[in-house]
């Protein structure tokens, strides 16, 4: 740029405000409100898998004969059953469990 420029004297964003790329505080909560929908999920996943383990366990020989095979894709297929059941959202967990997180943010940053 030269100096007879007419941006020659023109401040740079950086220079008028350094925090110019710092997100919004609007911005910035809807990121953490989908982080902690996002964490909400992933614990009723886990959550439910571990409810339905038990009952899966009780069944026996499954429709593929049994075996060693069957037994270490059982715990998978619980797994991909949990998901599943997350995705529909009738469950309320991840949504309790957000919730709170989010209170949790908010009493702590005052």
């Amino acid at each position: 740029m030269s100096v007879g420029s007419p941006m020659a004297n023109s401040a740079t964003a950086a220079e008028i405000n350094p925090n110019w790329y710092r997100p919004a505080p609007r911005a910035a909560q809807a990121a953490n409100e989908t982080e902690a929908m996002k964490v909400g999920r992933d614990f009723e996943q886990m959550f439910l898998s571990q409810m339905l383990q038990p009952m899966f366990e009780g069944i026996g020989e499954g429709p593929f004969g049994g075996g060693y095979g069957e037994k270490m894709f059982k715990s998978m297929q619980v797994d991909e059953y949990a998901k599943a059941l997350s995705r529909t959202g009738t469950f309320g967990i991840a949504q309790a469990v957000a919730r709170e997180m989010l209170a949790m943010q908010e009493k702590a940053n005052g």
